[in-house]
């Protein structure tokens, strides 16, 4: 026997979420069915003719008062949410009891029901064990109250005369008003374990819950019949109210359904009620106390099952949802404002026109001149806030759609279809509105292009317009029935277009504005220095001095872990190189940089990582295109014997003839060094401009923060110089600035680099970077992507504009090792404007910011 038992646990163990499903398919089509039940009781005619004869604040009395009357069944779930170990917020509670408790008076299955929806609501962190023993306690009581008004019923009858005529249900009176008596001593003498957590604190409230309950349901019955104007004593009717009830609970059917209405109806008959009126009273309290409520809980419920179902498809619903409603409200606003600004612009061509004229039946219209330009204006204004999410563009939008929306069907004549499109525009609206988290819009340069070539259109065509009107001599012939009626109207039209263009930059200025102090902080050199100290840096890292780019830190309880170097492009943050710091929280602080980027409407780019760090942004959303190789010298086996670097050998040997000799400085360094060295730059650049992000620069601050290796002549004036970039570890090493002056010989660049790859070598490193070779091995495959085959025409043909093969050539006879670097994306964007931007932020003259 217990094997089979074992056999029969393990098998509803197995089949537990199947069986959930079923029973949750079950609920659904029995809540349904008994809704379909309700609603066939009611007679239509006869229904008709009782709401009719209530007023309207009768109807919203019952209303309220059949809503307040659910309410104190919240109690308990509120205490059956204390013997469990989990936290509930009291906004769920409430959700969860008032579906809970509505479902459970249309169809209580004897308890089973509400026993099984608390267990779904509450299973949090709770066992099975706790929720079973905490729904059985709540059971006890959940006729506490009806008990108590049956002892009250007995009082009034065999007390006092009132209801008399209901005397004859004093057994069921007395055997309902023992119940609560018997409960409370069982609970209170009984020392089990069961009821160790049901305090006489809990057990009150349980008490005066269920009092509150049937009291509340009680009197919302008299009430109803207050408002039918009966001539009945309403006080006789209440022991026949609380008889009803407990029949009703006896006979097991959910709401006592058919038992409590004839019991009540023919009990109503003895006070002199007709059947019919009884019929009504009953009908009434039935759909204010069960069936609205009931239908707030269906509205609730199918909300708590979307919400299971979006959260197990990771939100992918929702996020549906809201993209397309904010994709149809942006469509729209923009289609509304072109119609409204065409119409201002030239009505009577626009009306005639057999395309506008089916449009605008799913548009918005004002009559006036001046309204179109600026609502129209305003239209598209907002509609490029909503269409980049941002979270200050809702309210504004609702009320401007409002106002043009009641202005639009402020009419006799609109058609029901319009209002139809128009209520379904506002739904879209509400439901775009969680999507819309972004704290302010930045534009791009496709969405400023757009807008304004909208707006200087529809402008410059108003202009024209007015210049025709007023010049007779125009070669251009067309009737001025087709153009505005008088210069007049044009003039306000052009008003509207000034206050328009006045009102749009107030909104620009509103919606671009945030607070971010991470996006404006100043360098801080102090907390730079101490990442690179604690957790190394790269290749790049030392670019963080030359004080042009912005920095932004990721941090963890109160302590730097990573950062990122970047500077901004329109809506694009294009980071310098790889993050350096913890190299363990680099996915974290991605992650937090992309999200405080996208929640000021702004989009990353990363320029010259390598492959480990684009493939891990490859998961994140982001498309890439190499950008070149980085040339890295072995220094472990660097050598210039043999044939490799014969040439190189004979250079140096020549060098050492003439007297030129190489020295490392250590910083600080004198104003006069500094004067030296910025005139060797000057002759280096011959006018040309310096360039920063990606290379330094000659700043003073910059060259003091590292080592400088120079090379002087045999009267020890200096003819070159490179600084060094450290890089935080002793694996790695590289320079940046490479600078000869007029009087260097030729070749001094590959004594600077032999110089310091010995150097380098007697300090420990393993290897020195010798920097990018853009576009190298870019494209060559003829199954390449397009993007990369025109990088690599760029590559073969642009040589007169940058030396790429040139670079590469000179670093090929010292490299052992060419690492690919890549330039790395959000796919969403264009990577023409990308491309453009990187260029322009690149070439840029530097700015210390």
């Amino acid at each position: 026997m217990k094997k089979f038992a074992k056999k029969i646990v393990d098998l509803f163990n197995k089949y537990l979420n199947i069986i959930k499903i079923v029973f949750l398919i079950v609920v659904i089509g029995f809540v349904i069915f008994e809704a379909h039940d309700i609603l066939k009781q009611i007679n239509g005619q006869q229904m008709k003719q009782s709401l009719a004869s209530q007023s309207p604040l009768h109807l919203l009395i019952m209303t309220v008062l059949g809503l307040l009357a659910v309410t104190p069944m919240l109690i308990y779930d509120f205490t059956f949410t204390e013997f469990l170990p989990g936290k509930f917020k009291p906004l769920y509670v409430i959700k969860s009891g008032w579906i809970t408790n509505t479902f459970t008076n249309i169809a209580g299955f004897g308890g089973f029901l509400g026993a099984s929806l608390r267990a779904s609501f509450y299973s949090k962190d709770a066992t099975k064990k706790q929720i079973l023993y905490g729904i059985s306690k709540i059971a006890l009581f959940l006729l506490a109250g009806l008990s108590t008004y049956c002892l009250v019923s007995l009082v009034l009858i065999f007390g006092f005369g009132i209801g008399h005529q209901f005397a004859g249900y004093w057994i069921l009176l007395l055997g309902g008003g023992i119940y609560f008596p018997i409960i409370f001593l069982v609970t209170r003498l009984n020392n089990s374990e069961f009821f160790a957590d049901l305090t006489i604190s809990r057990e009150v409230q349980l008490i005066v819950g269920s009092c509150l309950e049937w009291g509340s349901c009680g009197a919302l019955f008299l009430i109803i019949g207050s408002f039918m104007n009966l001539h009945i004593n309403l006080i006789s009717v209440f022991p026949l109210f609380v008889a009803a009830n407990v029949i009703g609970v006896i006979s097991m059917l959910p709401g006592g359904l058919g038992t409590f209405d004839a019991t009540m109806i023919l009990g109503l008959g003895a006070l002199g009620v007709s059947p019919t009126v009884a019929t009504v009273w009953v009908l009434l309290y039935r759909v204010f106390y069960y069936f609205i409520p009931f239908a707030i809980g269906i509205v609730l419920f199918a909300h708590e099952l979307w919400q299971r179902f979006n959260k197990f498809l990771d939100e992918i619903p929702d996020n549906i949802i809201q993209r397309s409603a904010q994709i149809i409200i942006t469509v729209f606003m923009y289609f509304s404002g072109i119609m409204m600004i065409l119409l201002a612009t030239v009505p009577n061509v626009v009306l005639v026109n057999p395309l506008y004229l089916s449009l605008a039946p799913f548009t918005l219209y004002f009559l006036g001149q001046l309204s179109n330009v600026i609502i129209g204006c305003l239209l598209i204004g907002l509609a490029r806030g909503v269409g980049s999410r941002v979270r200050k563009a809702f309210w504004p939008t609702v009320a401007l759609l409002i106002f043009a929306i009641g202005n639009t069907l402020w009419k006799e004549d609109f058609p029901l279809h319009l209002a139809i499109f128009l209520c379904f525009i506002l739904i879209c609206l509400w439901f775009a509105r969680k999507g819309m988290y972004r704290k302010r819009l930045t534009y791009s340069w496709g969405a400023l292009i757009t807008d304004a070539a909208i707006f200087l259109a529809a402008f410059a065509v108003y202009c024209l317009v007015g210049v025709y009107m007023g010049n007779s001599h125009s070669p251009i012939k067309v009737s001025n029935a087709h153009l505005l009626p008088s210069q007049q109207v044009w003039i306000v039209g052009l008003i509207g277009f000034i206050i328009a263009i006045c009102i749009l930059y107030g909104l620009y200025r509103f919606l671009t504005y945030s607070n971010t102090p991470w996006l404006y902080q100043p360098f801080d050199q102090e907390r730079v220095r101490k990442v690179i100290e604690e957790y190394g840096g790269n290749e790049v890292s030392h670019l963080v001095f030359l004080r042009d780019k912005k920095v932004y830190f990721y941090t963890e309880d109160g302590k730097d872990q990573v950062v990122f170097m970047y500077k901004q492009k329109a809506n694009k943050l294009i980071v310098m190189g790889e993050p350096f710091g913890n190299k363990d929280k680099l996915n974290a602080a991605i992650d937090k940089f992309m999200i405080d980027a996208d929640n000021i409407d702004l989009t990353l780019v990363f320029y010259e990582v390598g492959e480990s760090l684009t493939l891990l942004l490859h998961d994140k959303g982001f498309d890439f295109i190499k950008a070149g190789e980085e040339g890295q010298v072995d220094l472990k086996n660097f050598t210039l014997s043999g044939k490799r670097h014969r040439g190189e050998r004979a250079l140096m040997h020549k060098f050492d003839r003439e007297g030129f000799h190489f020295e490392i400085l250590q910083p600080p360094f004198s104003p006069e060094l500094m004067d030296k060295l910025k005139k060797i730059s000057d002759e280096w650049l011959k006018g040309r401009d310096e360039k920063g992000f990606s290379l330094g620069f000659f700043d003073p601050y910059y060259l003091n923060q590292a080592p400088i290796a120079v090379i002087s002549d045999k009267d020890d004036h200096i003819v070159a110089f490179a600084n060094i970039m450290p890089t935080g570890d002793h694996v790695m090493t590289s320079i940046d600035l490479m600078r000869s002056g007029d009087d260097a010989p030729s070749g001094i660049m590959d004594a600077i680099f032999i110089d310091l790859f010995k150097y380098s070598m007697d300090e420990g490193y393993q290897w020195f970077n010798l920097g990018m070779a853009p576009l190298a091995n870019v494209g060559n495959s003829r199954f390449s992507f397009i993007n990369d085959k025109i990088a690599h025409l760029i590559y073969e043909y642009g040589d007169a504009f940058y030396s790429f093969q040139g670079l590469r050539s000179y670093k090929q006879k010292y490299v052992d090792k060419w690492e690919s670097k890549y330039f790395v994306y959000r796919k969403n964007n264009s990577l023409v404007f990308t491309m453009l931007q990187l260029l322009e932020v690149v070439n840029e003259r530097p700015n210390k910011l």
